[in-house]
């Protein structure tokens, strides 16, 4: 599917850490992917309040949902990192664990990373929304 996806960074815009200003698919089927939790099988949130294993986690769980579909981190288009927190320290430590696991492509198309109060679970601190262009 990466032939018919255009990462690009505008000449009058301000350079970027990794991720592209706008993110072009062709045609063809897209996944909108829940957002991707901290959670282990059971449901349990992994690392409560710890931000590098619930980052584990949820890449993790992304590869499976990314492969169920039939996609890799390549194919993603569009990600929004939501993290509890209003540290930017802390927002970079996520941003640099996910671009050093193996998701870490996903990375370099239209990124969001957020400073939020709180999200659903007692514990979280990282959920990870996820838009991919599948192969035909």
């Amino acid at each position: 599917m990466s032939r018919l996806i255009t990462r690009t960074n505008p000449d009058d815009l301000h350079p970027t850490p990794g991720y592209h200003h706008v993110t072009v698919v062709e045609a063809g089927r897209t996944a909108y992917l829940a957002g991707q939790c901290p959670l282990d099988r059971t449901g349990a949130v992994v690392a409560p309040g710890e931000l590098e294993p619930q980052v584990d986690q949820i890449v993790a769980n992304a590869l499976v949902v990314l492969e169920v579909v039939g996609a890799v981190p390549e194919d993603v288009v569009r990600s929004v990192i939501y993290v509890v927190s209003s540290r930017n320290d802390e927002l970079g430590s996520v941003w640099q664990w996910f671009n050093a696991s193996e998701l870490a492509p996903a990375f370099t198309t239209a990124s969001t990373l957020l400073g939020v109060a709180q999200l659903g679970y007692a514990g979280q601190r990282v959920e990870l929304d996820l838009t991919a262009a599948l192969p035909s």
